[in-house]
Parts: structure tokens; C-alpha cells; sequence
């Protein structure tokens, strides 16, 4: 498929990239750093297969299939739920070649001493990329907040050998983000009546019995710190890392809530959240854009509100595993590069994600698509979503407005804690309470 200018969709052709890779210079296989092309690169690459896990959410078949066809070698694309991804990464990482998960996982990818340094200059994007993931703050150049999971302080190796990392820019980076967002509560505008602007709606007796939350300690904890700070329970030193006694206050909280009716349920998995909001079961909860577009796909309504105290902000990225060498080493830095060189960003942009080079994700954009979802602009036609079916009809507006108005109100990143098994304990208490 090509785009309106005649060029093939992913920006890359396969000829072009023979082409390039054929003419550099070879590289040292188990390095231990990306480091260069070898000749034979165009002779033997259509035997490579390379195996990128991850979540369901962006390990996406067509994305793989669409890379397969643009790079002349195999993407394997293999969904898993979170704890299996975990286990299977620190247990059988040999098993995986690229990793997609949250950028806060790269500390302990790091303690594993499972994953690759890769050098600013074999990634053609970094100048390109989002200065929150690049920089630590936003294009006017103000700071970001780095309550939780900061992308910037995963970011950066502090060298080559990728024993540290870095909380300001270096030449090696730990993996290449890939698409991030800023999450906030669903609702259902038909079903509540009123405008909802603050967290604090989560915990309202209001919406008792028709509350849910996400059961992931490290995602579910934020939303109700979120909301039990914004309803004045609670007042919390960095959102983002609580301590033990924080802990223990949160979750006797939410235990009184749960005991009181106050939620409905806590889903586990994105199709559960968009049953649960199509049902009308719930009204307010925990969730994730995409599910927002699920439900809207089945023509209910359903907004993704923009919520005075800020959003939860989170980073999904790529992790290029050590085990990786010559030939197949070379071909995962080709696939790094194509996979930010535009049609993915597209892809997933229109599941109400945003890719972490807006420039290329432009390209591959409908001028309409790209000024509803990046502008915040009335739709000039009707959205579909990457499948085809219809999202949004013409004359909305994206629920929250433009890129910066979301991706530049960020409160807390989401994280794992200093004291996540404590956490991770406690949040089972009160899901078994």
C-alpha cells in the first residue's frame, strides 16, 4: 500500500534498505552494543525471524505484518498478559528478542543484565522523538513531572555497558519508545448526566455499586490515590512511590470503599472494561483509550474525561534483548527504525494512541485524522478506527483536546513503587476483602 505521495506506507522500501545496509561496515557480534550493519545483511535477511512480545494493546498482528512485508524478514508478533510477559522476560529472555513493555520496567531488565545499550546514533529518530521520552519535559521547554515513572529516568544508560542508568541525556539509550498517552476515567455521559471534572467523582457515594477499577496494583493504585487525594481523604508525598504507611492508609481506604458497595467490579483485561461500560453496569472507572473507542465502535457513548487534577501519564518502549547477535542483531535495529518511521504511529493513533515521533506519524495520517487526534480539532469526516469501523462521527472533537493539552498535564507517570511486593500484597488484601 502506498501513501498519496507514491511512497511505500512504512517510508522504508526493502530496496532501500538493502541498499543502506549493504554499503556499512560490519560489527562485532556479542558487543553488547548495537553497533553497525554487516555486508551480508541483503544476502541472508529474509531467513531472520525476530519474536516481539508484549500486551495485547500494542503487540498487534497487522503491525507486525505490515513491518514483515516493508523489511523482507519475518516479525512474530506473540501477545501475552502482563505477569506471564514479566515471567517469561526474566526467565526465558532468550525467548524474546524484542520486548514491548512500560519503560518502567527497564531498572530490573537492567538488574537482569538481559537487555542492550544501544547507541544514539544507530536510531534515526532521536532528534525526532518526544522531548518528554528524550528530554524530560515538554516542547516549550518547561520540566515535566517526574512523580512515578518519569520516561527520562529510564531512559539513558549512563554507558555502553548499561550497568547504570542515567537521569540526563547520554549516547546510549536503554530501548526506543514507542507510543504513550495520558490516561484518565471513562464514563458514561448518557447514564451520569452532569459533567465530570475531577477524580474525586471515582469515590462519590453518586456512583455507588457503578464504580470499577483496574485490578493491576500498579495502575489501580494511582486511580484511587488520584481520587482519594482529590477528594481530600488523602495527601500523599510523590504519588508516583508510597511509602509502606501511605500504602496502608490507601488501601484501608479502599477497603472501606469495596466493603461500602462503592465498586461494581475490577476488571483484569481490556475487553472486560469495555463490557462493563457498554453493559451500563458501570458509569466511571479505570480506562484505557482504546476501550474508549471499543464502546463508542458499538455507537454508545462513551468519553475519556479531561480531569482538572491531570492525567496519569505512561510510556510503552523497546527492548532489544542481549542475547541478540550478528545477523539477527542487525535486522532488530532495522525493525527499531521502521517501527517509528511512521506507520505504526498511524496505526496506533487511531486507537487514541499517540507514537512517539508525531513527525513521521503526520505522513501516514489523513490531514482530517491527524487534526482530530494530535490537534484536537473538530472532525471535518467521520473517525474510524484502524480496523475500519466507525469511532467518531464528523463535527466531534477528541475528548481532551489537543496532544499538549493531554500528553503537557500529566500528574503522576505510572510506576512500580520502591515498595511494590509490599504494594502488590496489600492491593491483593483488599481485591480478596
Amino acid at each position: 500500500m502506498t501513501n498519496r505521495q507514491g511512497i511505500s506506507d512504512s517510508g522504508l522500501t526493502r530496496r532501500r534498505l538493502l541498499k543502506g545496509a549493504a554499503t556499512v561496515a560490519g560489527v562485532a557480534a556479542g558487543s553488547g552494543a548495537i553497533t553497525g550493519f554487516p555486508t551480508i545483511w541483503a544476502q541472508n535477511i529474509k531467513d531472520v525471524t525476530l519474536t516481539h512480545v508484549g500486551q495485547s494493546f500494542s503487540v498487534i498482528p497487522q503491525i507486525g505484518e505490515q513491518a514483515s512485508k516493508d523489511l523482507g524478514f519475518k516479525i512474530d508478533m506473540q501477545t501475552v498478559d502482563y505477569a506471564t510477559q514479566l515471567n517469561r522476560l526474566f526467565t526465558q529472555p532468550d525467548s524474546i528478542d524484542i520486548a514491548d513493555l512500560s519503560i518502567n520496567v527497564v531498572p530490573d531488565i537492567m538488574k537482569q543484565k538481559i537487555g542492550l545499550a544501544i547507541p544514539v546514533s544507530k536510531y534515526k529518530w532521536w532528534d525526532k522523538t518526544m522531548p518528554l521520552f528524550s528530554k524530560g519535559e515538554y516542547p516549550n521547554g518547561k520540566k515535566a513531572s517526574v512523580e512515578g515513572g518519569a520516561p527520562i529516568k529510564f531512559q539513558y544508560y549512563a554507558d555502553k555497558e548499561g550497568t547504570t542508568l542515567s537521569p540526563t541525556p547520554t549516547d546510549y539509550l536503554t530501548s526506543i519508545p514507542s507510543l504513550t498517552n495520558a490516561d484518565t476515567l471513562g464514563i458514561r455521559p448518557d447514564l451520569i448526566g452532569r459533567k465530570i471534572d475531577s477524580w474525586a467523582e471515582l469515590i462519590n457515594p453518586q456512583f455507588k455499586g457503578k464504580a470499577a477499577l483496574v485490578d493491576e496494583s500498579d495502575i489501580g493504585i494511582l486511580d484511587a490515590v488520584m481520587a482519594l487525594e482529590a477528594s481530600g481523604a488523602m495527601k500523599y508525598g510523590d504519588k508516583g512511590n508510597l511509602t509502606k504507611a501511605e500504602i496502608d492508609k490507601t488501601i484501608a481506604a479502599l477497603i472501606d470503599l469495596k466493603k461500602g458497595g462503592q465498586f461494581r467490579s475490577f476488571w483484569q483485561n481490556f475487553d472486560q472494561s469495555v463490557s462493563l461500560m457498554a453493559s451500563g453496569e458501570v458509569v466511571i472507572q479505570s480506562m484505557w483509550s482504546p476501550a474508549v473507542t471499543a464502546v463508542r465502535t458499538r455507537g454508545i457513548a462513551c468519553e475519556f474525561v479531561p480531569l482538572k487534577e491531570g492525567y496519569r501519564g505512561w510510556g510503552v518502549t523497546l527492548v532489544p534483548l542481549k542475547h541478540l547477535s550478528g545477523l539477527k542483531l542487525d535486522a532488530a535495529m532495522e525493525y527499531l527504525n521502521w517501527y517509528n518511521s511512521g506507520w505504526q504511529g498511524a496505526f496506533i493513533a487511531r486507537q487514541g494512541y499517540y507514537g512517539t515521533v508525531p513527525e513521521t506519524t503526520k505522513k501516514f495520517l489523513e490531514p482530517y485524522e491527524w487534526d482530530y487526534w494530535y490537534e484536537g480539532k473538530a472532525a471535518a469526516q467521520d473517525i474510524k478506527d484502524p480496523f475500519g469501523k466507525l469511532m467518531e462521527k464528523a463535527g466531534n472533537k477528541r475528548d481532551g483536546g489537543a496532544l499538549w493539552d493531554r500528553m503537557g498535564n500529566v500528574a503522576v507517570w505510572n510506576c512500580l513503587m520502591d515498595e511494590q511486593r509490599y504494594l502488590t500484597k496489600r492491593w491483593n488484601e483488599f481485591i480478596s476483602a
